[in-house]
């Protein structure tokens, strides 16, 4: 079992290590599907060689659509990255099989969700490319990603198990393009799915105002980690690459904490990925960290309530009803304590979310720094800044250590000292103790400090009498330390393995589009140079971002708001009295037609231009 965890940078990125994850991923200083987080390749070898140390891995992400010019570019920058000890890539662009082949030892490729991986036609045909691991759709249930594992058991999956989802199908948005001109596909997302809108019929008659209606709640599978195990499902993938280091220690430590449970439940089952047991100085609450509500979406079929149509903003945990107000203050009824200068938030009659900071605080009495607009008694409130826990993740929150036993023993003409496998020897006369020496030689061994090792057990044959002077002793515990993290950062086996099937060039264009599940519109390849091109076998650049196409399908989504808003009949819904085909409206006046592609069990969005 793989707990990967994102990383905006290299603070980030130790911090997931520490706080119990067995990979992170993170992105290079270009080419990665988050624009803004992007990191120096000196920061990623120094984040692989603390990594390596657990034997945890480094993925990092290269998957955006690429242009010609920028070829030659991403190919220096997959041979540093080779050299900085990464242990995959994650691609989405085509051109990229064959760039990495070229490397003298190709680096592991990962499917990115950008390559929209729903099916097991898909995965299978991806897994005949030569990608070791394939990241499936978020919008995948626990029985679809079974159903793929059991066509394709030789391909690592990988699922998104919390952070915020994207209303589209990855890879096949292009409202921000269309809108902003920031492609998705180049990281640039403006989270036009974020913004509020008018549903309107065809008759122009408003059935829901200045609502969110693309919003989604974020994700939240920890309980549902047994079951995706089960299903096949080898890495559980937080999101957040954009999330600062308070998200990342938080839900990575709640997430660790919960695979460590199933698997002291199944241990003949499951294992970690990576070394070392982590201690905490805080309590983890995923209710704690930035969230728009949970949801966990599709794992379990389709649900109602997975949209938050109010607020694309954080709203956090509910802490209470407000009791009543007096004069500057109010006080809220529940159990929950509060602190000076906790962020709360509520929504208001108008569906509004309403923030404001806490200035003073006296028991379950409040006073803010200005009292809001709207709030009355019964209101119900949410803390979307909790001080005291920001205080707590602000310091060093949990340490990692590799727990070791070790064996000293006597040799012809030396002691030997043995740990986790690996042993060093020393060449010394033995000299017979005068007195019991097996304390001191238990407590020089052990002294193992700053060193990511802990070793709570010294073991030696009971008739062990030799005097051993402890500046020798300490000699032993340094050489077997340097062992211990030599062992550790030998790097990853199967990085430093060719993958015999990448085979790019064994297939035709026709048998490769085949694969892919050709779409009704040939933009949905997202073909942005000439090598992506000759893969495809079209000979064309029909990238939605080099050439916009009119009536082009600007998204494509599980999220169906037929069925949220009760009108599915297909789903024992009411009968609409709307006449179709329905409208999402900005402010602005910009409208785009909704098509339901009920075959499908699928909501699309165009753009509409009267």
């Amino acid at each position: 079992m793989e707990l990967l965890a994102p990383a905006k940078n290299l603070e980030c990125g130790i911090a997931a290590i520490d706080h119990g994850a067995d990979a992170v991923y993170i992105g290079a200083q270009r080419f990665g599907a988050r624009a803004a987080a992007g990191n120096s390749v000196a920061d990623i070898r120094q984040l692989c060689q603390y990594a390596h140390t657990f034997r945890a891995k480094v993925y990092v992400t290269v998957n955006t659509i690429l242009y010609d010019s920028e070829l030659d570019d991403t190919r220096l920058l997959l041979s540093d990255l080779q050299q900085a000890g990464v242990d995959a890539i994650l691609v989405q662009d085509m051109a990229l099989l064959h760039r990495s082949a070229t490397l003298p030892s190709p680096l592991p490729l990962h499917a990115s969700t950008q390559t929209d991986n729903r099916t097991a036609a898909k995965v299978r045909w991806l897994r005949g490319l030569g990608y070791r691991r394939v990241v499936l759709a978020r919008e995948l249930s626990v029985s679809e990603i079974r159903a793929i594992h059991e066509a394709v058991p030789d391909v690592e999956l990988e699922v998104f198990v919390h952070g915020a989802l994207c209303v589209s199908f990855s890879g096949l948005c292009y409202a921000s393009q269309y809108c902003f001109r920031r492609s998705a596909n180049r990281g640039e997302c403006a989270q036009f799915c974020r913004m509020p809108f008018d549903l309107v019929d065809a008759d122009d008659r408003v059935i829901e105002r200045n609502r969110h209606l693309l919003s989604l709640k974020d994700l939240c599978q920890i309980d549902n980690l047994e079951a995706l195990a089960d299903a096949g499902a080898t890495s559980f993938k937080i999101e957040g690459r954009l999330k600062d280091v308070a998200y990342v220690k938080n839900v990575t430590a709640a997430y660790s904490q919960r695979l460590n449970q199933i698997i002291r439940r199944h241990p003949d089952r499951y294992c970690r990925a990576s070394l070392g047991r982590c201690t905490y100085t805080f309590e983890p609450n995923l209710q704690k960290t930035f969230n728009r509500g949970y949801t966990a979406y599709f794992a379990n079929g389709r649900q109602a309530d997975i949209a938050s149509f109010d607020t694309p903003k954080a709203m956090g945990e509910f802490v209470g009803t407000v009791k009543e107000l007096r004069n500057h203050s109010f006080n809220v009824a529940g159990m929950t304590s509060f602190a000076n200068g906790d962020g709360l938030c509520f929504v208001n009659a108008d569906r509004q979310l309403v923030g404001f900071r806490v200035n003073r605080v006296e028991g379950n009495r409040l006073y803010p720094q200005r009292m809001p607009d709207g709030l009355h008694a019964g209101i119900r409130l949410y803390r979307n800044s909790d001080q005291a826990m920001e205080r707590l993740l602000a310091k060093p929150s949990a340490e990692r250590k590799i727990p070791v036993t070790m064996t000293l023993s006597a040799i012809a003409d030396g002691f030997r000292l043995s740990a986790n496998d690996v042993s060093v020897e020393m060449t010394i006369d033995h000299q017979k103790a005068d007195k019991p020496q097996r304390d001191n030689i238990i407590r020089q061994l052990t002294k193992l400090g700053n060193t990511p090792f802990n070793c709570s057990e010294v073991s030696m044959s009971d008739d062990f009498d030799f005097f051993i002077p402890s500046s020798l002793l300490a000699e032993l515990r340094r050489r077997i330390v340097e062992r211990l993290l030599e062992q550790g950062n030998i790097g990853n086996d199967e990085a430093d393995e060719a993958d015999e099937t990448t085979g790019a060039d064994e297939t035709t264009g026709a048998d490769r589009t085949a694969g892919a599940e050709p779409y009704r519109q040939s933009h949905l390849y997202n073909i942005a140079n000439h090598e992506a091109a000759h893969f495809y076998g079209t000979g064309e650049l029909t990238a939605y971002e080099l050439m916009p196409t009119p009536d082009a399908m600007l998204m494509q989504c599980r999220h169906c708001l037929r069925y949220s808003l009760g009108a599915c009949v297909k789903h024992g819904g009411h009968r609409p009295a709307w006449r179709e085909p329905l409208y999402l409206r900005l402010g602005d006046g910009r409208r785009f037609r909704l098509e339901f592609d009920c075959s499908n069990c699928q909501m699309n969005v165009y753009a509409a231009h009267r």
